[in-house]
């Protein structure tokens, strides 16, 4: 069994294979890691915009007053309805719990390339969700560029996800 492991591993097809398997799982942990992070930071959003304040002259104007309206927003809102704070609480949750559906690629990438499809379409629908609601909330068009970039900057590693999936399956296919 041991002998037929090494010859195994030096064939050139398990080593396609294998490399394929580490990219994807390699991919699949950065994706989730900035997917949870950028999700728990909704949870100090308090202590951020405070943050931001500290070093408001190292924008341009206009994202200044945005900061500044943004930073009053929550200070007052929260300040007077601390629950409002609760909305952003289940946002962090909702990405940490989008991340744990990755498990499935983890663990057999072709078989559940339906969740790497699934996240390309959420990030796709990215688009409509700020170009709809940010007019009618009020959002400056350059922050629904900036929310539509988390679109964008996901959809990238995503495919390239879905291509080496895609190649993990022909191999094992013809393997």
């Amino acid at each position: 069994m041991k002998l037929h492991s090494v010859i195994l591993a030096h064939h050139p097809v398990a080593l396609t294979q294998q490399g394929l398997m580490q990219q994807i799982k390699l991919i699949t942990a950065v994706f989730v890691g900035l997917l949870v992070l950028s999700g728990i930071t909704a949870f100090p959003l308090q202590t951020e915009m405070e943050f931001l304040l500290t070093i408001i002259n190292w924008f341009p104007m206009p994202l200044r007053h945005w900061i500044e309206t943004v930073a009053e927003g929550i200070m007052q809102t929260w300040s007077r309805y601390p629950y409002i704070a609760y909305g952003t609480d289940w946002l962090a949750f909702a990405h940490i719990m989008i991340g744990l559906a990755f498990v499935g690629i983890w663990r057999n990438p072709v078989q559940n390339i339906w969740i790497c499809e699934w996240a390309m379409l959420c990030c796709l629908c990215v688009f409509p969700l700020a170009f709809i609601c940010g007019p009618i909330r009020g959002i400056p068009f350059f922050h629904q560029l900036i929310d539509c970039s988390f679109g964008i900057f996901g959809l990238v590693p995503l495919y390239i996800l879905r291509k080496k999936i895609l190649q993990l399956k022909s191999i094992i296919k013809n393997d």
